[in-house]
C-alpha cells in the first residue's frame, strides 16, 4: 500500500475519514445518460463512485470511457473498474496508458467473473492472463517506476490509486485473508467488499483484515429496489444470501401493495432497506471498524439520503 494520494478518495482514507462510495453500472447501450443522471443524484452523498466493468460478464458500455465522460459531466470522482477476464496484459497496459489523458485517479483491479456467469455470452472465451493481484502490481509499477513489466513508457506519468475486492462471505476465511495479504503486499490502497448482511460476521472479518493487512476496507451494502431485485440477487450472486426473513418482508410488501398503490410499495421497500441497513452502517461507523461503506445502490440513488441520516 502506498501513502501517496492522487485521488480524493485516497486522500480521505489517509486522513482517517469515514467515507461513502457509490456504484454506477453502464448498460448494453451506446448511451450512458442514465449513468450520468445517477451520478448527479448521488454526488452529494459519496466521495467517489465505481463504474462497473462487465459485471457478471454481462457486456456494458466500456468502463474507462464511461468513467471519464461521467466524471467530466458531473464533477464526481470515478473509480474505474478494470477486470482481467476479457483482456490480456497488452490490452490492460493499453487501457492504463489512457488514464492521464482521461483524468482518472482511481482504478479497482478485479479478476472478474467467468463468462459462464453471463446470461447471454457464455460462449465467450476467458483470458485471465493476469489476476487481480498481478494487475495491482502492474498498476503500481506503472505509477511508481514509469515502466510496465520492465518496459519504460513515454509521455505523462500515470497517477492512479488502486483498490481491490474482498469477499467476507468466502470460506474458509483464512484463505480469503491470505488473498488479501497478497493484494496488500502488491500495493493495494483500499478494499471494497462483496455485499454482506450479517453484522457479526462482518466485524469478525474486519478484525482479521485490519490486523493482518492494514488496508482500509469499505464494506459493501446493497439497498434492494424491489422484491424482484432482492430475489434475483439472492439467486444469482455466488456466495451471497439475502436473509430469509428480510426477503420475506420484501415479498409481503409486494403482495400487499403491487395491485393497490405502487408508489406506496416503493416507499415500503425503501423503509425496509433503511430499517435493515441503517443500524448496520451506524454500528460500523460508531465502532470505526471499517474505513467506510460502499453502497451498491445501482439505479437507486434515492436510497442514499435516508441511509446516511443514520450517522449524521
Amino acid at each position: 500500500m502506498t501513502t501517496k494520494a492522487y485521488s480524493n478518495l485516497k486522500r480521505a482514507l489517509n486522513e482517517g475519514k469515514f467515507v461513502f462510495t457509490g456504484e454506477l453500472e453502464p448498460k448494453f447501450s451506446t448511451t450512458i445518460d442514465d449513468v450520468i443522471a445517477d451520478a448527479n443524484a448521488m454526488k452529494e452523498y459519496v466521495i467517489a463512485a465505481n463504474v462497473t466493468d462487465n459485471p457478471a460478464s454481462d457486456t456494458g458500455f466500456l468502463s474507462v470511457v464511461a468513467s471519464h465522460l461521467t466524471q467530466e459531466a458531473t464533477g464526481l470522482e470515478m473509480i474505474w473498474q478494470l477486470r482481467c477476464t476479457d483482456k490480456n496484459r497488452m490490452a490492460l497496459m493499453a487501457d492504463l496508458l489512457t488514464a492521464p489523458k482521461l483524468g482518472l485517479k482511481n482504478v479497482l483491479a478485479l479478476t472478474g467473473d467467468h463468462p459462464w456467469c453471463s446470461p447471454d455470452w457464455r460462449q465467450s472465451k476467458p483470458v485471465y492472463d493476469l489476476d487481480s493481484c498481478t494487475l495491482i502490481r502492474l498498476v503500481n509499477e506503472m505509477v511508481e517506476q514509469g515502466t510496465a513489466f520492465g518496459k519504460e513508457y513515454s509521455g505523462d506519468r500515470i497517477e492512479l490509486n488502486v483498490g481491490g475486492a474482498a469477499n467476507p462471505n468466502a470460506g474458509p476465511l483464512e484463505a480469503e485473508i491470505l488473498k488479501l495479504k497478497r493484494k496488500a503486499k502488491a500495493g493495494c490502497d483500499w478494499f471494497q467488499t462483496q455485499v454482506v448482511y450479517d453484522i457479526d460476521e462482518t466485524l469478525a472479518f474486519l478484525k482479521e483484515v485490519n490486523t493482518k493487512t492494514k488496508v482500509p476496507t469499505l464494506i459493501g451494502l446493497f439497498p434492494m429496489k424491489s422484491y424482484r431485485v432482492a430475489k434475483g440477487f439472492d439467486m444469482m450472486v455466488p456466495g451471497v444470501e439475502v436473509p430469509k426473513d428480510l426477503l420475506g418482508k420484501f415479498k409481503a410488501v409486494r403482495k400487499e401493495w403491487k395491485n393497490v398503490d405502487k408508489q406506496r410499495m416503493k416507499e415500503e421497500f425503501l423503509k425496509l432497506n433503511v430499517e435493515f441497513l441503517g443500524p448496520f452502517i451506524k454500528e460500523l461507523h460508531e465502532k470505526r471498524a471499517s474505513a467506510g461503506i460502499h453502497i451498491m445502490a445501482v439505479h437507486y440513488p434515492e436510497a442514499f439520503a435516508p441511509l446516511l441520516e443514520y450517522i449524521k
